[in-house]
């Protein structure tokens, strides 16, 4: 009995030993690291460059008005390429208030609070040269960045790029509708508002706005 025991004994030290010396050899297994040195391929590299025009899963990008906001012929699209809802320009201006905002302001004047603080004023929207790009303009800025303004496309889905610049759109025309476009009850709370405002001449304030 004594020695079956230590038969059994020895037995199972063994099972245990030789597991843990397998378990140890699998986890330090001769592999390639990425972008790890390897001696094997030509160039040093371990990691092995993409094939020509491979697309990763979930990546393709084949409508170029929705991806890259331009025609085929390299031009900004002139509309939307995703249906225009009241859910989308919803969406567009609480994106903007978050991500938009503090540089060009709620209006959309140049006048966010880090401006105020000291950061150098974007361009407001309210101009012509802003209020004639094409919307495309505003998802390709969104996208690749301009001038100090860094790319949003990690941050901002394309989606929301979207929304974004539709409500961009919406918000310059709230500041250049003609009067005559207005229903007849907002042009009532317009013209009770223009005559209890004190003219910017003797203010000196200046009047950015809807007008007629």
């Amino acid at each position: 009995m004594k020695r079956d025991s230590r038969v059994r004994l020895l037995t199972l030290v063994s099972v245990v030993l030789l597991g843990t010396a397998c378990r140890q050899d699998m986890y330090d297994q001769p592999r390639v690291k990425p972008l790890g040195e390897n001696d094997f391929f030509a160039d040093g590299q371990g990691a092995r460059p993409l094939p020509a025009h491979t697309v990763a899963r979930g990546f393709l990008r084949e409508n170029r008005a929705l991806y890259a906001g331009t025609n085929p012929d390299g031009k900004f699209v002139s509309e939307l390429p995703v249906p225009l809802t009241k859910a989308l320009l919803e969406r567009g201006h609480e994106r903007f208030d978050v991500f938009c905002s503090p540089c060009h302001g709620k209006q959309g004047n140049g006048q966010g609070m880090i401006v105020q603080r000291g950061f150098k004023r974007p361009e407001t929207y309210h101009q012509d040269r802003l209020r004639n790009q094409p919307i495309g303009y505003f998802y390709d800025v969104m996208t690749n960045g301009f001038n100090q303004m860094s790319s949003y496309a990690s941050q901002v889905p394309v989606e929301d790029r979207w929304a974004i610049a539709a409500y961009i759109r919406a918000l310059q025309y709230s500041q250049s509708v003609p009067a005559a476009d207005l229903a007849a009850a907002d042009r009532e709370l317009l013209e009770k508002a223009e005559k209890n405002t004190v003219p910017a001449a003797k203010s000196g304030a200046a009047h950015e706005g809807v007008h007629p």
